[in-house]
């Protein structure tokens, strides 16, 4: 039985950061701009999320009582310019996952983000999955975006 395949959430935004600032605020500063109350495992008791840098690095979100609920593993680590990553919030890690790249790419001054999340085949309800980040990831990059222009 062939598999179908599904196509990717695309959304992109440009902010007016370097790529070398646009990267860190990602990924070093997330919690500060993480929609946690909306767009989390622990929801208003959500604390914070961290990138732990590097190929191998967890996607990791600590509620206010210290629970820790992964939300990926770094697959790319290519600062400024590239992030891969699994991506299984609040799910056990033996599910199967998606994958998330980021391309952190230089505008002029600016910077364009460009994300691709993929890889709905291998969950169980893939359309119904895909179709709550297509609508899910703009609302995070704004987020980002807002952040940046502060």
């Amino acid at each position: 039985m062939a598999v179908e395949t599904i196509a990717p959430v695309t959304c992109s935004i440009t902010v007016e950061r370097s790529p070398e600032d646009a990267f860190r605020i990602f990924t070093e500063r997330t919690a500060e701009w993480w929609p946690l109350p909306t767009h989390s495992v622990y929801e208003h008791d959500a604390a914070n999320v961290v990138f732990e840098p590097g190929v191998g690095g967890r996607i990791v979100e600590r509620s206010t009582s210290g629970d820790e609920s992964d939300w990926g593993e770094i697959l790319v680590w290519e600062p400024p310019h590239r992030l891969v990553y699994t991506w299984h919030p609040g799910y056990d890690p033996d599910d199967p996952v998606t994958e998330v790249e980021l391309r952190f790419v230089a505008a002029g001054e600016a910077t364009r983000i460009e994300l691709e999340h993929r890889g709905w085949e291998a969950l169980a309800k893939p359309q119904e999955s895909r179709d709550g980040y297509e609508h899910g990831w703009p609302v995070v990059l704004e987020h980002y975006a807002a952040a940046t222009a502060a």
